[in-house]
């Protein structure tokens, strides 16, 4: 067996048995590896074939003191496991090993760990650059730190005076303009909105874009439900709104979770929906489809997100601008809502 020597265990394979079985020098294996398109097609397909006999893997502590680039990426995500900061990061981790380079997660604002903390550990890893997915202020503020010291890009959502990061979002303003705008088409004319947390960006655009289609429609502009972004907390946003004299005939909620709760509400009301009261959400959440009734809600690009802050970020270890467009949801139409499942919207 090759690389086995009796009682030790297996040599991992190098870039020169790679070589040595594909009869070729060392800087082909090399080139074929990091410039692939250089390489002749017949080339560069016993190379790959030589790598895969071999389960060959490169050497990434090497690699990186020849380019001086640890193909390092520091990740900071919020200490939740909600479905949008989750989905994030994973976009986040396949965009990298596109181009290359391993991610390094971290949860911040715990218990345990703060910002700061995050931040200086992936200092001390020498992390080619950090992107962080920023909920609230207190975590981008640390993030406006580092930016000066290494490329940081924050994934935050109409960040005041973003300084020297580089700022990627999703539209979450207009997602929520698109819901409202699309129960009002319906002909809804009270529409109430339960709110995520206020310290949370996302939260607060989704109230802007709430109100600001309202005020465009000449409609009323009731307060906000405060809420979180658990099941719980829709279900007792709900309650507060069947506590009101006059009952709203539509809810936006702030995420698909708190929509479920407030269905659950409803439901126990003996509130049909869409019939008594429609509902949307937000996120897209797994599963959403099968409530009951399908819910409608405002789908964000996670995977486009994580693509366009990778990309932001290697624009910005280049030296180039990236691209500040912030990618934009799309509204699925389905039941709750009173519009049938797969109607235009608009």
């Amino acid at each position: 067996m090759d690389n086995v020597v009796p009682g030790k265990a297996r040599r991992l394979p190098v870039m020169a048995d790679v070589a040595a079985r594909a009869g070729v020098s060392h800087q082909t294996v090399s080139r074929v590896l990091n410039s692939p398109d250089l390489v002749r097609p017949a080339t560069r397909l016993k190379v790959e074939e030589a790598i895969a006999a071999l389960r060959y893997r490169r050497n990434m502590s090497a690699r990186a003191l020849a380019t001086s680039r640890s193909h390092l990426i520091g990740v900071v995500t919020p200490a939740v496991t909600l479905f949008g900061p989750s989905h994030t990061s994973l976009a986040i981790q396949e965009a990298a090993l596109d181009f290359g380079y391993a991610t390094i997660s971290a949860a911040t604002e715990t218990a345990r760990t703060s910002p700061t903390d995050v931040l200086d550990f992936f200092l001390t890893l020498g992390v080619d650059g950090i992107i962080v997915v920023a909920p609230t202020m207190q975590t981008a503020v640390e993030a406006q730190r580092l930016a000066g010291t290494l490329p940081v890009v924050a994934i935050a959502t109409d960040l005041p005076e973003p300084g020297p990061l580089h700022v990627v979002a999703i539209d979450n303003e207009q997602g929520a303009r698109d819901a409202t705008a699309h129960l009002i088409g319906l002909g809804h004319e009270r529409i109430a909105h339960i709110a995520g947390p206020f310290e949370w960006f996302d939260a607060r655009a989704r109230v802007v874009g709430w109100q600001a289609e309202l005020a465009d429609a000449g409609l009323p502009v009731p307060e906000p439900v405060s809420g979180g972004w658990e099941g719980a907390d829709g279900y007792a946003g709900a309650q507060q709104l069947l506590a009101q004299r006059e009952l709203p005939t539509a809810v936006f909620a702030a995420n698909d979770y708190m929509a479920l709760g407030a269905m659950r509400a409803f439901h126990q009301a003996g509130l049909r929906i869409p019939e008594d009261i429609a509902v949307v959400g937000y996120d897209d959440v797994a599963g959403c489809e099968f409530y009951e009734p399908p819910l409608t809600t405002v789908r964000q690009p996670f995977e486009a997100l994580g693509r366009h802050a990778i990309d932001t970020l290697f624009a910005a270890l280049e030296g180039r601008s990236g691209d500040p467009e912030p990618n934009r949801p799309e509204l699925v139409v389905r039941e709750s809502c009173g519009a049938q499942q797969g109607e235009p919207v608009g």
